[in-house]
């Protein structure tokens, strides 16, 4: 039946090209943001899930900025003390020198000052940002190495300090110069585990990050592809919708051709 008064057929297509319409602004949406759940209106819990996922990554990335800074300040003092360990060394070797008969030991012993002066400055110098674990009255530094959401929180390492300054004062002789170049050794030693220790987490933090990073593009991240195929199906929609909905206004006024005169 037709009418002047409700025209169904133009109710149904313009209900369709409104739908289509609505369809037509979330793939552009998604095509613009390049995510297909970016308000909590799209999916409630994947959006719930991916802004606590990117509220982790922040936390990642300043755990991240922490360790580079314990990487540096133990680049520093291990730096420092493979220079002092070869002062040290040769102090030593000056101390067994002095033994000899008939050796200048006026001149063996200035250069002895010297090298242990030198190792002092070493120790007064190895500081990055005001941070210096070899100095006398050096103190303990901490670091943020990590944080486990839900249990445990805020991780910490601690980088203890070695008074060098002291070791040098206690070159002596040869049985103090060995007992120090030892104990320059053992501290070494100790600072480069630490160091290895804080390039691997520094590496894990990183692998972390862009895991997580991952996930959320599993949650969120729109098919691109598909999207754009989806784009040029709804945009011919449209244009067929335009035209239904051209052709159910146009039912009504072939009506009126009923009532012109012939």
């Amino acid at each position: 039946m037709s009418s002047l008064l409700t025209n169904s057929s133009a109710m149904t297509a313009l209900q369709t090209l409104r739908s289509i319409g609505k369809n037509l602004s979330v793939t552009q949406n998604r095509i613009a943001t390049g995510e297909r759940v970016s308000e909590a209106m799209d999916n409630p819990a994947y959006w719930s899930i991916s802004v606590g996922m990117k509220a982790q990554n922040k936390v990642l990335s300043t755990v991240k900025d922490s360790l580079g800074l314990g990487q540096a300040i133990l680049d520093t003092t291990y730096t420092a003390l493979a220079d002092a360990i070869i002062h040290a060394t040769e102090a030593l070797g000056k101390y067994v020198a002095l033994e000899t008969d008939g050796i200048d030991t006026a001149a063996v012993t200035a250069e002895i000052v010297q090298r242990k002066a030198r190792i002092v400055e070493i120790a007064r110098a190895a500081q990055f940002e005001g941070q210096n674990l070899l100095r006398t009255g050096g103190t303990a530094v901490d670091i943020v190495s990590g944080y486990i959401k839900g249990g445990g929180g805020v991780q910490t390492l601690t980088l203890s300090p070695y008074d060098l300054e002291a070791a040098a004062a206690g070159i002596t002789s040869v049985a103090t110069a060995q007992t120090t170049l030892d104990a320059l050794k053992t501290a070494a030693a100790e600072f480069g585990a630490m160091k290895m220790r804080v390039e691997s987490q520094t590496s894990f933090t990183s692998q972390q990050m862009d895991a997580i990073d991952r996930g959320i593009g599993q949650l969120i991240d729109a098919d691109m592809n598909a999207e754009s195929a989806h784009l040029s199906a709804l945009q011919v929609q449209q244009q067929l919708g335009i035209q239904a909905l051209s052709i159910a206004n146009a039912s009504s006024q072939n009506i009126l051709t009923l009532f012109r005169g012939g």
